[in-house]
């Protein structure tokens, strides 16, 4: 069935739909991974986007169980260059479109992705409706022009109920923003006994659980919108070791008194070189946001920059100086990615033993 993705700016891409066929409309993003479309589609930071995928065969692996980074995937629609009906791989159980279908999520395949990677690199992100084609372009473009798209991402996305991932080790709170599954499955690997919390948990909460360290998720949208976790971020500080991953990331800037301000077109792919400060080792690494850090906001505030990217030198690493605190803003747990940044996890280990042993010291 032919189906057609209209942009605020008037452009048009008519394709083939799959999937759902259902209307929506949403942020329009790219990605531009090679692999992993499975994690990509089920990433809770997608919440409210409609992702094109550069990469142009998409589904040749298939789908399987054991790939996916939320249960309910939250992304508005999946757009490709080709979607295929005929996986290989030994894992798959399902084809992209019978998962969309199940998830009632609308594709677009057939159009040239290029040609709208091109546009959102130049125009910026823009707002977009994957709809039938028996509509009125134009009555569809003046909507999108006059419409605010939602900001309650982090609400819609974060668990509703505290539950625990148990483990024997490190008590770690992991305050779930659209937290990846990846990350809990890192946590679990060093037998940490996690509990996972909503994104307003407050700070008397969270320390009632006695956690030896707290970790801020990843999630979507615009860390501003999420004014009571920098509240909460800021209470935490010097309590208990903290670690923030993406949004948590900018949550910690933003609860030091730093700014964060909105990408072009952000970053969103999985080949992110991000350099170190302190030893100049690069990283690669995966990435998914659309905010970053502003640098110059950072002089005013006790945080320092540790990372950087290299493509186009916007903070990647803070590290608080005086308390137990540092944050990246790319994805260690990969999921999916390389696994270069992997020793941060261990790291955060460190710093809870570290941490541990200090207020041992002066009880």
């Amino acid at each position: 069935m032919k189906r057609q993705l209209i942009l605020e700016d008037g452009t048009v891409f008519v394709g083939e739909g799959f999937g759902s066929e259902g209307d929506t409309v949403g942020e329009v993003v790219f990605n531009t991974g090679m692999t992993g479309y499975q994690e990509i589609l089920s990433d809770p930071s997608y919440c409210g986007q409609m992702v094109a995928l550069t990469y142009p065969l998409i589904g040749n692996y298939g789908i399987n169980r054991d790939d996916f980074e939320s249960i309910q995937p939250s992304i508005k629609a999946l757009i490709v260059r080709e979607a295929t009906d005929l996986p290989s791989n030994f894992r798959s159980e399902l084809t992209i479109d019978e998962l969309l279908k199940e998830k009632n999520i609308p594709g677009l395949a057939g159009i040239d992705t290029r040609k709208l990677t091109r546009l959102i690199r130049q125009h910026g992100t823009l707002k977009g409706k994957l709809t039938a084609l028996d509509v009125d372009v134009q009555n569809v473009v003046d909507s999108l022009q006059s419409c605010t798209l939602p900001t309650n991402q982090v609400q819609q996305v974060s668990t509703p109920t505290p539950y625990p991932s148990p483990g024997r080790g490190k008590r770690v709170v992991l305050v779930d923003f659209g937290m990846k599954h990846g990350i809990l499955r890192e946590l679990n690997r060093r037998d940490c006994d996690v509990i996972v919390v909503p994104y307003n948990t407050s700070v008397s909460s969270i320390l009632s659980l006695h956690p030896d360290g707290v970790m801020l998720s990843n999630g979507p949208g615009d860390p501003k919108d999420v004014t009571e976790a920098i509240q909460m971020v800021n209470e935490l500080l010097g309590k208990v070791p903290v670690f923030g991953i993406c949004l948590g990331h900018q949550l910690l800037a933003l609860a030091c008194g730093a700014d964060t301000f909105k990408l072009k077109f952000g970053h969103r792919g999985s080949n992110h070189p991000v350099k170190e400060l302190s030893s100049g080792k690069v990283d690669i690494t995966a990435q998914n946001h659309g905010y970053t850090v502003d640098p110059a906001s950072l002089l005013a505030t006790s945080l320092e920059i540790t990372h950087v990217a290299l493509n186009d030198g916007t903070v990647e690493g803070l590290r608080h100086k005086t308390v137990p605190a540092f944050s990246v803003q790319y994805h260690p747990e990969a999921s999916p990615g390389p696994e270069d940044a992997n020793g941060l996890f261990d790291q955060f280990m460190t710093m809870m033993e570290q941490f541990l042993k200090e207020e041992a010291a002066h009880a």
